[in-house]
């Protein structure tokens, strides 16, 4: 079997354009990919073209080759943006080898290893920033069947916050523990926010609503400071969605400091992201990965998080994504009393329906403005 071409995709989801891609084989199956980056949709689309060329007739079963062809052979580090570019067309590849071996992609990646994966909703705080609204949309969360549920308190903050917002972000967290009971894990999202006193400030004022992780608190970058909060934080530190390749795991791993790691698939590939769970595993840690990119992000992100024994949880937007993202793939992708299955179709299970997506079309204003007040409703940027 040889790849044939590379074809690309851009969906116009308001709040970010997801880009999805169909890598093409001389033996007629075709596989499905994602290559979502925020703000980047058509910097990545460009990439995945620029460099198709180097595996056009290759096997899609070569993926190791593959990434080298894409990553190491190109000599230049293009970030996230070419993180994602292999990614989406690594994905379909294993797309690809599931159909021709008629398995599911789990079953590639190391077989079945839970039951079923616990999920935690994300995204369905859009309906207001204070302490009331919280305490609702949380209540609606957990009547959903959720057993988990994770919110940024923050904001537009930046590094540090003045007086009366801090207190404002900590009234939210309560509002949600207050809602939710005793019993549901509430994750605080942090989104590199803040400076290292503002975030241990922070840790210490939210640690008596016991969160199971408050998420990316420091820029990631600089893994020193990521290890200080972690080492003085009382609340367990989660982080890692930002790098895309093994040594900047390896390089936080080592301190043995950060035990949640939330590795991302978008842009790392699949092959580095089994051997970074084993990694984790070995480091006595657990991963939940990120899979807020988009829709295909989360479906790759359940098939290897069923066959990863140290498995933690698993992101879902789906639930609180527009209506009509469930009709662009076929079949549906259910969360059923807050717990999902990989499909048991061959691969990925899922396929793209090209007529569908084409009535979204790419919008420049389509992305997550994170240090913009009301960033949370997710509202097109004008």
């Amino acid at each position: 079997m040889r790849i044939t071409d590379i074809r690309t995709y851009i969906v116009g989801n308001p709040w970010k354009n997801w880009l999805f891609v169909q890598v093409d084989t001389d033996e007629g199956i075709t596989g499905l990919g994602e290559g979502t980056l925020n703000g980047f949709a058509k910097t990545v689309e460009a990439a995945i073209h620029e460099l198709k060329h180097l595996v056009i007739g290759m096997d899609p079963f070569d993926v190791e080759t593959i990434s080298l062809k894409m990553i190491r052979d190109v000599y230049s580090d293009g970030g996230q943006v070419q993180g994602s570019a292999l990614a989406a067309v690594e994905t379909a590849c294993w797309d690809i080898m599931g159909k021709a071996l008629g398995v599911p992609m789990y079953k590639l990646l190391g077989g079945k290893a839970h039951d079923k994966l616990r999920c935690y909703a994300n995204g369905w705080y859009r309906g207001g920033a204070d302490e009331e609204s919280f305490f609702n949309q949380a209540k609606e969360v957990v009547d959903k069947g959720y057993t988990a549920l994770k919110f940024d308190p923050f904001g537009a903050a930046w590094r540090t916050v003045d007086r009366s917002d801090f207190a404002g972000a900590i009234r939210n967290i309560a509002a949600v523990r207050d809602a939710v009971g005793p019993d549901v894990d509430i994750l605080i999202e942090g989104h590199n926010r803040f400076s290292v006193h503002t975030a241990l400030q922070f840790a210490d004022a939210m640690a008596p609503y016991e969160p199971t992780w408050f998420e990316a608190p420091v820029p990631p970058y600089r893994i020193s400071s990521m290890v200080e909060v972690a080492r003085r934080s009382p609340v367990p530190i989660a982080c890692g969605e930002d790098y895309y390749n093994r040594e900047q795991f390896a390089e936080l791993l080592k301190h043995d400091a950060v035990h949640i790691i939330q590795l991302e698939p978008q842009f790392l590939g699949l092959s580095a992201s089994k051997q970074i769970c084993g990694m984790v595993h070995a480091h006595n840690g657990v991963t939940a990965p990120h899979s807020a990119q988009g829709p295909v992000c989360s479906i790759v992100c359940a098939h290897l998080n069923m066959a990863t024994p140290n498995f933690f949880l698993h992101e879902i937007f789906d639930d609180f994504n527009h209506s009509w993202a469930q009709d662009i793939f076929s079949p549906p992708f259910k969360v059923e009393n807050g717990y999902l299955q990989p499909p048991e179709r061959p691969g990925l299970g899922v396929e793209l329906q090209l007529e569908e997506a084409a009535k979204y079309p790419y919008h420049p204003g389509h992305w997550l403005p994170l240090f913009k007040q009301n960033w949370e409703k997710r509202e097109p940027v004008k």
